[in-house]
């Protein structure tokens, strides 16, 4: 059976393959984690944080439908 592992990049990493959102928007993401409903896509080892990408896109669009959803 193969393991499935997911890909965690760091903000600097994430912010060179993606073109949004920026890398100052993405630490502001990750600072406002705990109430953004992000905190999921970041994985804290000491002060470094990593992102999965899987999880990430996965919020986003989680986000993206509820919004569409409400109006």
């Amino acid at each position: 059976m193969e393991e499935k592992k997911n890909r965690l990049l760091t903000v600097r990493q994430f912010s060179a393959e993606h073109p949004w959102p920026s890398e100052s928007a993405l630490r502001a993401l990750i600072f406002d984690a705990p109430h953004n409903g992000f905190s999921p896509a970041f994985k804290r080892i000491g002060r470094r944080v990593l992102i999965d990408v899987s999880a990430f896109w996965g919020i986003v669009d989680t986000l993206n439908n509820q919004s569409r959803g409400a109006s």
